[in-house]
Order: C-alpha cells, then structure tokens, then sequence
C-alpha cells in the first residue's frame, strides 16, 4: 500500500468537514421535526412494499449489520489482516470501528432523538437518531472493501468489491426503515458519521 499524495489528503479532509457540516444540519433538522415529511413521506412507501420473503430479507440484512455480528467479522478481519501483514488496514480497522462506537453511543445520548413505531418486532431500547446498524455497518464494510481493493490489481474485481460493499450497506438501512425501527433521516445520519470517521482516519493517516 503505498502512501497517499498530498492532493488525496486535502480532498479527503475537505470531504470529511462538508460530511461533518451535513450531519450537523440534519441533526439539527431531525431535533426541529423538519425532517418529518421526508421521514414519514419514505417511512410509508417503503412499508407499502412489505411482504413475507421482504420482511425475511430485512430481518436477515438487519443481523449482517448488527453489533453482534459486525463485532464478530471485526474479530475475524483483525486477525486475518494481521496474519496477511497488512499493518495498515489493521490499524485503519481498529481505529474507524473504535471512533465508530464511540460515535454512536455519544450521539445517540446528545441528540436524543426517540424512535418510531415499528412495523415488525420490538423497538430495541436505544435513541433513534443516527442508525447503529447504517453507522457500523458503512464502517467495517467500508473499510474491508477498501483494504480488500487495495490489495487486489485488477481494476473490474476492484469495482466489484466496492460496488458489493455499497450494496451491502445500502440494504442494511434499507432494512432499518423497513422493519420501521428507524426513520431515514436516522439512516442518513450514521452513514454520515461512519463516512465522517472513515474520512478522518485516512486524513490523518501516513498510507
């Protein structure tokens, strides 16, 4: 992994301020209710399309995301980039899920924003406002698609881990709004956050 230039350390800390300056605005915006159209406008469609084999593939893409879960592929993922020798990413990997933690629960307690009636299940007994799931997921899936197309030459396989990655994330928020334990502004926000804390690792670090 060679290091990266000054141009990409510039344009990754701009991208990480205008993502902190986004979450900002949309924190302040869910605490005022302006988000409310939107979060019930979205929050309606997507329970429009509720079905049993959609609710068995939320449930499903809801526990890939889940603390439980990503801890353990983040166990599995610290030990097999030691093994490889792939020091940095090993690093990158501690440092975004630590400060992702350290996010949500901070967060989650400043805001504190209440959640929405679910569609399915129980409502777990956290505040809504970011998405723990959206926030840890986007954070180590993010980071293993990173490490991984780092290490691999060819250019479309590159592609297909990133795109993967994305469409992973993507369906655990996805998942959120549909079981209705989460509005979307909520997903929104930890995916900001988590791209906030990638953002910033790679500013501040040397590869």
């Amino acid at each position: 992994m060679t290091s990266m230039s000054n141009g990409a350390r510039v344009a990754i800390a701009l991208f990480t301020m205008v993502t902190a300056a986004v979450f900002g605005w949309l924190a302040t915006a869910r605490r005022a209710g302006a988000t409310q159209p939107f979060d019930l406008a979205v929050r309606a469609r997507v329970h429009g399309m509720a079905s049993p084999a959609l609710t068995a593939s939320a449930r499903g893409l809801a526990a890939v995301g889940s603390p439980l879960v990503v801890s353990m592929f983040f166990a599995i993922a610290m030990v097999v980039f030691h093994r490889l020798h792939w020091r940095p990413a090993t690093i990158a990997l501690a440092e975004v899920m630590s400060a992702a933690f350290a996010c949500n629960v901070g967060l989650k307690r400043l805001i504190h924003c209440r959640r929405p009636e679910p569609f399915f299940g129980t409502n777990p007994s956290s505040y809504s406002f970011p998405s723990g799931h959206s926030l840890y997921s986007f954070g180590f899936y993010g980071v293993l698609a990173i490490a991984l197309a780092a290490h691999t030459p060819d250019a479309a396989a590159r592609i297909a881990i990133c795109l993967a990655a994305a469409l992973l994330v993507a369906g655990v928020g996805w998942s959120r709004v549909y079981l209705g334990v989460h509005y979307p502004s909520d997903v929104i926000a930890g995916y900001l956050a988590a791209a906030f804390v990638i953002g910033a690792v790679l500013t501040l670090s040397r590869r």
